[in-house]
Parts: structure tokens; C-alpha cells; sequence
């Protein structure tokens, strides 16, 4: 007889590539999951991974599997949730991932009332800076800070409009000068976010964006550190206000203007289309668009 819990580990696995992770994500032993997919294959009777001591793949039969596997343990978390949303109750598993620095800064806080509304909520949040696949990587959302970029059929509900801010340090402005323009900021150096597509700086003039590369003082896939050697008088550095209100309102960091307005950002969830009716995450889309407001309060 076939097992849910077999068919979740299966699925798990598919999904990350690995029994390590799928243990990781379901938050289960290692042995706990290769004993769920041995025993999935026993009441199948065929064999659904090709495992090795260097490698795991999925055989013809597993990826025909994994279609129909997939959509029943949605099906399954669907029915749940429905039951308890007819209650009055969001209940059951959530997954989302988010920028780490934001999510220290700004999310965490937000999530935490959230849970305590909604305490049937078992939610996962995994805080990382690389740019993580909704479907590939296992999840219900993602929050993402910066232009609208999503690889395949998603819902993308924007939670709030994000400025950023050119800074640096009153003690590096002193060293090296205020710069007055754009032309001015070859010759600084430049704190760069180093994560795909956002190693440049784009300022508006008149209607078009103009793209600046600094030289690179530093090269880093971390928002607050950024901000840290930007106190540290390294260069100048372009962040989001979320990561500065404090340092700017107590003087510690300077904004460099430079006659052109940076281009700014938006922080939005993204969901697969599957995932549009979920009430868990419109209520949670609800939910951050009013703690974090618009204009969000970091910019007040």
C-alpha cells in the first residue's frame, strides 16, 4: 500500500537531488528517508533512483512518478488547507525563501506576528542571496528585493516600492572628495553586490537609465556587509533604504548626490500559478504589504 509519507520523501527528493536535502527540507534523518524510498519502491515493485555512493538519479519510471506524486501531495496540502480555511484557520505547510540581510533586518519580525495570528501555519524560511528557482528548489514563495525577473509561469504580487541611496562615510568623503556626477564616480572606488545582474550601478537621466562601474574596492554577495565597509570607509556603496535609515539618521553614512537618481527597486512574492489560490499566502501577502507600507516605513 502506498504511503504519503513515502511519496513526500520521493518527492523531496526529485526536487533538491539529494537525500541530504530532502532530509534538510523536511527536517528527517538521512536514514529516515532512504528507508521511506526503499519502502515506496518495495510496494511499487520497480525502482525509481538510481543511487551510488557519488550520485543519484531518477530512472524513466521515477520521473513519470514524480508528475503524478507531485500533484497528489498538492492536492493533499490543498485539501488540508481548505478544511481549515472553511474553520476560519490557515493551517498546514508553507515554504519561502528571501534575501538574507532583509530578512534579518525587516522580515523576520514581520513572520514572527505573523505566526503568532496563525499559529496552524508550519512555516520554513530559508534566508539566502542567490537567486533560488520557485520550482526547482521546492517552493511556495519567493521574496525577492530588485526588478521583476522570474524564470517560468509565476504570480508576482508586489509588497512595496524600495529606494535606493549612493553613501559613504563623512571620513571617506573627506579623503577622496564628494563626487558631483556621474563622470565623477570612475574615479571613486566602489563597494560592489556582487550576485548576478547587480554588480552595476544605474542612475535615471531623463527618462533613460545610465549604467556606472565603478573602480571595485570590494566585491561582496551580502547586503549588510556592504553597508559595514561602507562605514568602514571603503568606498562608496548604492543600497536599498532598508539597510541604512539608522546609519544615515546618526550621520555615520552620507548620501552622495550626483545629480541622477538611482534606479530604485521593488520587493515583491513571487508563487507558482499553482499556488495563485492559496489563502496561506494571500493572507501573508495581506499581511506584509501592511507592516511594511507604502511608502515602507524604513524610508519614512
Amino acid at each position: 500500500m502506498l504511503k504519503l509519507e513515502s511519496a513526500a520523501a520521493f518527492v523531496a527528493v526529485a526536487e533538491s537531488g539529494s537525500i541530504s536535502e530532502a532530509a534538510r527540507r523536511m527536517s528527517l534523518s538521512k536514514s529516515v528517508i532512504s528507508e521511506r524510498l526503499s519502502e515506496l519502491e518495495r510496494s511499487l515493485g520497480t525502482k525509481l533512483l538510481d543511487r551510488t555512493t557519488r550520485k543519484l538519479s531518477i530512472t524513466e519510471t521515477g520521473r513519470s512518478f514524480y508528475e503524478r506524486a507531485k500533484r497528489i501531495m498538492r492536492e493533499v496540502a490543498d485539501a488540508s488547507a481548505e478544511i481549515g480555511e472553511r474553520r476560519g484557520d490557515l493551517t498546514g505547510q508553507l515554504r519561502i525563501a528571501a534575501p538574507t540581510s532583509f530578512g534579518i533586518l525587516h522580515l523576520g519580525a514581520a513572520l514572527f506576528d505573523f505566526l503568532a495570528k496563525h499559529p496552524r501555519i508550519e512555516l520554513t524560511l530559508d534566508l539566502d542571496d542567490r537567486f533560488v528557482s520557485l520550482v526547482a528548489d521546492g517552493y511556495d514563495a519567493v521574496l525577492r528585493h530588485g526588478p521583476v525577473v522570474e524564470d517560468g509561469p509565476v504570480i508576482v504580487r508586489k509588497l512595496a516600492s524600495s529606494r535606493r541611496f549612493l553613501v559613504a562615510s563623512p571620513d571617506y568623503l573627506e579623503r577622496f572628495g564628494w563626487p558631483r556626477s556621474i563622470e565623477d564616480l570612475k574615479r571613486h572606488k566602489g563597494i560592489i553586490y556582487s550576485i548576478r545582474g547587480a554588480a552595476d550601478w544605474r542612475f535615471k537621466i531623463k527618462r533613460r537609465l545610465v549604467t556606472v562601474r565603478p573602480e571595485t574596492g570590494l566585491r561582496v554577495n551580502n547586503g549588510i556587509l556592504m553597508r559595514d565597509a561602507a562605514l568602514a570607509g571603503l568606498g562608496l556603496a548604492l543600497l536599498p533604504a532598508y539597510f541604512i535609515q539608522t546609519e544615515l539618521a546618526d550621520k555615520r553614512l552620507a548620501v552622495v548626490d550626483v545629480g541622477a537618481e538611482p534606479e530604485g527597486a521593488t520587493i515583491y512574492l513571487a508563487c507558482p500559478e499553482d499556488r495563485r489560490g492559496s489563502a496561506k499566502l494571500r493572507a501573508l501577502t495581506a499581511w506584509l504589504r501592511d507592516v511594511f507600507g507604502d511608502p515602507p516605513y524604513w524610508e519614512a
